[in-house]
């Protein structure tokens, strides 16, 4: 899948939880999306691209879910 549109879809659900009053259940709220509805290869790549110049368009708070919950992301191998 094209990583620009994974960023932008990312960032859509990052918007949504930023809401959120507590930071750390907008983090996992953002992660439990992510694991629910995205498929394994989808957040591979996006967790591939954490911290490169490719995911520079990744908002702060997708980033730091990403960071915060990859364990739980990563898919089975």
């Amino acid at each position: 899948m094209d990583l620009d549109n994974l960023i932008h879809m990312a960032n859509r659900i990052g918007s949504f939880f930023a809401a959120q009053p507590d930071r750390d259940e907008a983090l996992a709220g953002i992660a439990d999306h992510l694991k629910k509805f995205w498929e394994p290869r989808m957040r591979a790549q996006i967790l591939a691209a954490v911290g490169t110049d490719d995911a520079a368009g990744l908002s702060e708070i997708v980033t730091a879910a990403l960071v915060a919950h990859r364990a739980t992301l990563q898919p089975a191998s």
